[in-house]
């Protein structure tokens, strides 16, 4: 295949492609229609036509018909006047309008039958456009209905689309709230192990040292309960239970001392 014959059959593809993309077979459809009701109109002109014709023959025979008539009554008045010549002359005019009248009722007898099958003709054509007119206004309906529905089901596909990439949003947002929280547990286990200093609170060098001495006497009181368990040693006692015990310890020195007499020793 040349390159010529190439580039015009793509030209020509691609215009057709174009113009089928550009009809409307609604509009079509119409212009179809439209199009027969012009040859409709054609037919029932010609019917017309020819129903003209045939009345003006018939208009014709008539009056020669009436001719003959008067001829023949005159030929008869001419031979009752002894006038044979005048007679004869009026029977062969009569005889001529016979021919004449036989030609025009042949022309006659011809159009009726030609008026006749135009209009047949027109019923029939007339029952295809109705039918077609019906058959258009339903393929119409339906490319109608189909158009819509095609659509919507755009429509329907541009949301999900769109919803697919909110999902994809939603997905993206939610993962970094959960980094973000992540983060802002790991910092406050750091903060509150003392791994990370807090710049934001009051706490002092004093504050420190007694944190750190709760946290030694936490580890002292875990070590004693284990040797409890163990047998090896005393209950433990925590640091509010050892001072009150070493505040009752005085009072009760300080009561004995009231109960002693004067002048008594130990």
């Amino acid at each position: 295949m040349s390159v010529m014959k190439r580039l015009s059959m793509i030209f020509k593809s691609k215009a057709n492609k174009a113009l089928d993309k550009m009809e409307d077979p609604r509009e079509t459809l119409d212009y179809s229609y439209q199009r027969q009701l012009e040859l409709l109109q054609k037919v029932r002109r010609g019917v017309a036509d020819v129903a003209t014709s045939r009345k003006r023959v018939e208009l014709q025979i008539n009056q020669l018909e009436s001719q003959t008539s008067k001829l023949e009554n005159q030929s008869r008045q001419a031979l009752s006047a002894g006038r044979e010549d005048l007679a004869r002359e009026a029977l062969t005019r009569r005889n001529g309008l016979n021919a004449q009248i036989a030609d025009l009722r042949l022309q006659y007898s011809n159009l009726q039958g030609e008026e006749e099958k135009l209009t047949l003709a027109s019923q029939r054509l007339q029952a295809k456009v109705d039918s077609f007119r019906t058959k258009k206004e339903t393929i119409k309906a339906t490319y109608t209905a189909a158009e819509a529905q095609t659509r919507i089901n755009e429509a329907f596909s541009g949301i999900s689309e769109e919803m697919g990439d909110v999902g994809l949003a939603i997905q993206r947002a939610e993962d970094k709230t959960a980094q973000m929280q992540a983060r802002a547990g790991a910092i406050d286990e750091l903060l509150a192990s003392g791994a990370l200093d807090d710049f934001t609170g009051q706490r002092d060098d004093i504050q420190a040292e007694l944190d750190r001495m709760g946290g030694g006497q936490d580890v002292e009181l875990e070590l004693a309960r284990m040797k409890a368990e163990l047998g090896q040693g005393p209950a433990p006692q925590s640091a509010i239970e050892a001072g009150q015990q070493g505040q009752a310890a005085p009072a009760a020195q300080q009561h004995t001392q009231q109960l002693r007499k004067p002048g008594e020793g130990l």
